[in-house]
């Protein structure tokens, strides 16, 4: 068993260096040439709260894993020897909700204030906002906790008498007790209803910050994820449907550049006319109205722009990059049939295992276990792919609808022209999806992550919170 829990360890730390890795190479092609060399507090929260939001999904297959250590042990105690999951569970959490809640906000802020003015009163301003939010959620968190931070856990009360050790064991449903007419209750089965009592005890303020996180970010998770279960594979495969064709024609080429060009100065010119205004001080409602419609035309043109330069490459490797071109989209193609079958299996393991009471098959809980008796971890990787392709559904659900509604705007992330206030949001999108995607796969494939801390966790103390247990149902 130490050498499983070395391993777990070493693997965990290769993971977090790999995940921090990756996520400062997103941020280094993602990132609009206007924030090179600049905005280093901003980035710094960008890659940690991407790293923390992709160490917390794949968190669950470690947890599994961590419960494999133990399972063969010989003597008692021996699960205190692996990883301290729930510790860990709960650490993490609390640093994804004080992010999406104060960090963020306050980078956003920061990074959005009047560049006229200097560091120190862009910080003040900063501050003075997130402060004025710290102060409201804490008082509310406080009476929340106060008035109803427990858990009413639904139990039987059972009884039995002593008595000598007899010298043979029988049961029947007339007698479920040892020695005993069956007068106690000492059967849950066979037990009056009457038996049932209501236990309570408070839970900890870290398990309940944790349990409302999940109740809001689960509003974002239920719209976003629904549609992005079908949008994200659809949109690969149709990305194939619409890719470009053929290289277009010189004169066709300069046609296409000359009305992007027009466009691009009329842009430039309602962009001044903005700055102008914003110098002025007239900073109302019309004129956050025009920002946003010059930015959305700005983004429309930087997409026409990438397009028309897949259409007719240029320079001496030109035909290097329209095989490339070919190449991306065939991946898309291929990326997205795939897709199309994780959903399909997601769907059908929803409908067959959480939807239909009792469930008709544990499904890929029995798929992640049969993978697991062919390789150790095969079961637990596969595990991991089906939750972060959940939270990539969620992520995908919010660029398709985020545009669309009129009550919330979610900034795009495009490839090479991303600016920091977009990264923060949609970070913070993905913070607060990220623990009901955790909360939601640990149900679904609570077979599978069985006594586990997570299971513990988001299960039975989210299951008998007071209060909350009624939207989480």
């Amino acid at each position: 068993m130490g050498d499983f829990n070395l391993a777990l360890v070493i693997v965990a730390i290769v993971v977090c260096v790999l995940v921090f890795l990756f996520n400062v190479y997103l941020l280094v092609n993602y990132q609009h040439p206007d924030d090179a060399n600049q905005a280093y507090f901003p980035k710094f929260v960008v890659v940690f709260g991407l790293s923390i939001a992709a160490i917390s999904i794949l968190m669950l297959p470690a947890d599994v894993a961590n419960r494999q250590a133990c399972r063969h042990a010989i003597y008692n105690g021996a699960c205190n020897l692996t990883l301290p999951m729930k510790e860990l569970w709960l650490a993490v959490y609390i640093i994804d909700a004080v992010l999406v809640f104060f960090v963020i906000p306050f980078a956003m802020f920061y990074y959005e204030g009047d560049q006229d003015k200097s560091v120190g009163k862009r910080i003040k301003s900063a501050l003075l906002w997130v402060v004025t939010t710290a102060i409201v959620c804490a008082l509310l968190l406080g009476i929340l906790y106060g008035l109803a931070g427990k858990v009413d856990f639904t139990v039987r009360h059972l009884s039995s008498v002593t008595t000598n050790f007899p010298s043979n064991w029988d049961f029947s449903s007339g007698q479920p007790c040892i020695g005993g007419s069956g007068a106690h209750a000492c059967s849950a089965y066979t037990a009056s209803p009457s038996s049932e009592k209501t236990w309570t005890m408070r839970t900890t303020f870290p398990e309940y910050v944790v349990a409302l996180a999940t109740i809001v970010g689960s509003v974002l998770f239920s719209i976003f994820g629904g549609v992005g279960i079908a949008c994200l594979p659809l949109g690969l495969i149709a990305s194939f449907i619409r890719r470009p064709k053929a290289v277009i024609t010189r004169s066709q080429y300069i046609k296409e550049a000359t009305e992007l060009g027009k466009r691009a100065k009329e842009v430039k010119k309602a962009a001044d006319a903005l700055h102008q205004e914003e110098r002025s001080g007239s900073k109302g409602r019309k004129w956050r109205k025009n920002v946003k419609a010059v930015e959305k035309e700005l983004l429309q043109l930087e997409e026409d722009v990438k397009l028309l330069e897949e259409m007719y490459p240029q320079g001496e490797k030109a035909e290097t990059s329209w095989a490339l071109t070919v190449l991306g989209y065939l991946a898309k193609l291929v990326l997205g049939i795939l897709g199309l079958i994780v959903s399909v299996a997601w769907i059908v393991h929803i409908v067959i295992y959480l939807l239909i009471d009792p469930p008709l098959s544990p499904f890929l809980n029995e798929v992640f276990i049969k993978l697991d008796d062919i390789w150790g971890l095969l079961g637990t990787v596969a595990f991991a792919f089906f939750c972060f392709y959940l939270l990539l559904a969620v992520i995908a659900g919010a660029m398709m609808l985020g545009l669309r509604l009129v009550f919330i705007t979610i900034h795009p992330m495009k490839w090479g022209a991303t600016l920091m206030n977009s990264f923060l949001f949609n970070v913070g999108l993905i913070l607060l999806c990220s623990i009901s995607v955790i909360q939601f796969c640990a149900t679904a494939f609570g077979y599978y992550a069985q006594a586990t801390a997570a299971q513990e966790i988001f299960g039975h103390t989210l299951q008998s919170l007071r209060g909350i247990k009624y939207l989480y149902k």
